[in-house]
């Protein structure tokens, strides 16, 4: 199976190099096959969404010309509409500038595979393979989206979501996370009820993404893989601001890689301020929030606790900062020791994402409040170990022990098996009694492999500052005029 995806995603990204020519980027071929892909999939269906006049055939018999006149008028109205077709077309626009080179994707391409005769697994993977190589284009940025899948699958198999449970993404990029618990869910489950599978297939799954591009790829990622309703509250996916309000529902898992930049637009204030959702422009009263604060990343973890069930699951990719800092950090973290069941840290190495200087964390957490006598356990993935997207990717391999070990069946058991370097326990109460409640614990050495190699972070934050001007000059250039 992995190998017919990966013959799809070579024949549909052979045809990308040829577009490249007619300035069309990587992220804006995969948002056309998106467009393509919905359009040829509602054809071979007997009662496709999408309206006879704007289908798959009002476009094969035309003319390049016609063709591409047509095809900017089926984009516009169907955006129109509201469920899966909103979602998918909303705002949509054809960017390829020369008729020949649509009519080539649109006839050469698309048309000549039977889509919805291929399994869900096969098309999914495909799409799926297809971001992949979009995110690994770094100059783009499309990475930022983007979670490496053996990091994905290991924090999924931790958190074990189970039949009837609704699992969120409340930063949901293009649903790596939502795809591998409902896959997860599938496989771990064979004999689940027809009633189990439809609440699998329309309820369970939920995602919240403020990009609208990112979210219309999201969408299309998860219909592929046969999660997808019919009806506006069965839609996976939202396209919105999650921390414009407080949640309208609770979640019983939550799964999420939120944004890695520290200073947002707008600031989100806690109680104590004024009554009123709105104070001005750009700050935002959050009743449920503990803090006023700007920075995205500490906003989320306040999001994801309103957003949880009690006893409910979290796992949240976090960078170092969170970990350390003083103010509106310290009185998070210290709120999240004493309400929720913080119980374990992995410590990731860099080179996992998009910039490669980024240090990030997964942290894991209950919500319920915690024993006196609890435990905040870390697992050291970063020592000794350098990985890239390109180079030396992250394997389900190097996360093999973080999962054994994680899994234990009574977590107080952990200690007797923790006989390994990388595995360490940490008093809850002394990491409270310390004045910022810092949770950057570590303890391992240096190797002298390490020590050699941290000689060449110069190297590297260098590469990094490099490739982040290249991705502020490919914005100017795109909105500069021509």
């Amino acid at each position: 199976m992995r190998d017919a995806a990966s013959n799809l995603v070579r024949k549909l990204w052979q045809y990308c190099n040829v577009l490249r020519d007619d300035g069309l980027s990587y992220p804006d071929y995969v948002e056309q096959l998106t467009y393509l892909l919905f359009l040829k999939m509602s054809d071979e269906q007997p009662d496709g969404p999408v309206p006879i006049e704007y289908g798959w055939k009002s476009l094969i018999s035309l003319s390049a010309e016609e063709m591409h006149r047509h095809y900017g008028q089926v984009l516009r109205a169907l955006g129109q509409h509201g469920g899966t077709l909103g979602m998918i077309f909303r705002n949509a626009k054809n960017k390829i500038r020369d008729p020949a080179k649509l009519r080539l994707l649109i006839v050469d391409l698309i048309g000549q595979t039977e889509w919805s005769g291929l399994s869900a697994d096969l098309k999914g993977d495909a799409y799926e393979g297809l971001l992949e190589k979009n995110a690994r284009d770094t100059k783009s940025g499309a990475g930022q989206y983007f979670t490496p899948r053996p990091l994905i699958e290991a924090i999924v198999r931790c958190i074990d979501p189970r039949p009837g449970e609704v699992v969120c993404d409340p930063a949901c990029g293009t649903a790596g996370f939502l795809l591998a618990a409902h896959d997860y869910l599938l496989a771990e489950n064979p004999d689940l009820t027809p009633d189990q599978l439809h609440l699998l297939r329309t309820q369970a799954i939920r995602g919240v993404e403020l990009v609208e591009e990112v979210a219309r790829l999201a969408t299309m990622n998860l219909l592929l893989h046969g999660v997808a309703g019919q009806a506006e509250d069965e839609l996976p996916i939202s396209c919105a601001d999650s921390l414009k309000d407080p949640p309208k529902a609770r979640v019983d898992v939550i799964l999420t890689n939120p944004p890695f930049g520290v200073k947002g637009s707008v600031t989100y204030a806690g109680a104590d301020r004024k009554a009123g959702r709105i104070v001005d422009e750009l700050t935002v009263v959050r009743p449920d929030f503990w803090v006023q604060t700007a920075n995205k990343q500490l906003n989320f973890l306040q999001h994801i606790t309103s957003l949880l069930k009690p006893g409910g699951r979290a796992a949240v990719v976090i960078p170092d900062n969170v970990l350390f800092e003083s103010g509106p950090a310290t009185a998070i973290r210290r709120r999240l020791l004493e309400t929720c069941d913080v119980h374990t840290l992995l410590r990731l190495p860099t080179g996992l994402f998009y910039a490669a200087g980024v240090k990030a964390n997964v942290l894991f957490l209950d919500m319920h409040r915690p024993a006196a006598s609890g435990r905040v356990w870390v697992y050291d993935l970063r020592s000794d170990n350098r990985f890239s997207l390109k180079t030396k990717p992250l394997k389900s391999d190097d996360l093999v022990e973080f999962v054994e070990f994680y899994r234990t069946d009574d977590r107080a058991k952990r200690q007797a098996q923790a006989n390994g370097a990388r595995w360490r326990a940490f008093d809850r109460t002394a990491i409270l009694a310390d004045e910022d409640a810092r949770l950057d614990l570590s303890w391992v050495e240096a190797s002298p492999q390490q020590t050699q190699s941290s000689l060449s972070r110069l190297d590297e934050l260098s590469n990094s500052i490099a490739e982040d001007l290249e991705l502020a000059l490919l914005h100017i250039r795109r909105v500069a005029p021509h």
